[in-house]
Formats: structure tokens, sequence, C-alpha cells
């Protein structure tokens, strides 16, 4: 993966909430048109995310979380990409 979006700060898109959601039983992305219910392992990336954070502090820091979890840099990665092309993360 390239160096240049290791370095790039994520950030929720504007009008975007993460919050949990008791009824759900699960983390939730809310929007004005609706929600997005997300399984644990997009609940736990998007939970990194501060607008502070680089992907790569945030691919490191889930790593020594889940030491277990084989090839996690690459679905880490794979996640933010899909979400930015979802317009629900802006990576700057």
């Amino acid at each position: 993966m390239s160096e240049d979006l290791l370095q790039k700060v994520p950030v929720l898109r504007r009008g975007f909430r993460f919050q949990w959601e008791p009824a759900q039983d699960c983390h939730v992305l809310l929007y004005p048109e609706g929600m997005i219910k997300l399984n644990g392992s997009a609940g736990a990336i998007l939970a990194e995310i501060d607008g502070v954070r680089s992907v790569a502090a945030i691919v490191a820091g889930l790593r020594e979380r889940f030491p277990e979890a084989e090839g996690i840099e690459t679905d880490i990665l794979e996640f933010l990409e899909v979400a930015r092309e979802r317009f629900w993360i802006e990576l700057r």
C-alpha cells in the first residue's frame, strides 16, 4: 500500500456521526438520510478515526489490539477505501 495513503488522516464526512446504537446492538453510522449498521470490524476501525491520527497510526493501534488477526493491515486499508468511495470518510 502506498506510503502516501498511510500518512493520510481519515475523518468522518460532514453530516455523518458514528455511535453505538443499543437498539441495533451494534455501532452505526448516522447521516441525514438514514443509518448504516456496521459489523464488528467496521465499528472497530471507525472507532479509531478521530481526525488526528494517520492511517498508519490507526493500523498500528488495531494491530496491537488484535495481534491474532492475520492480514489486518490489508483489511483496514480495504475498508477505508470502501468507506471513502461511499463518501463516509475523507482522507486529508
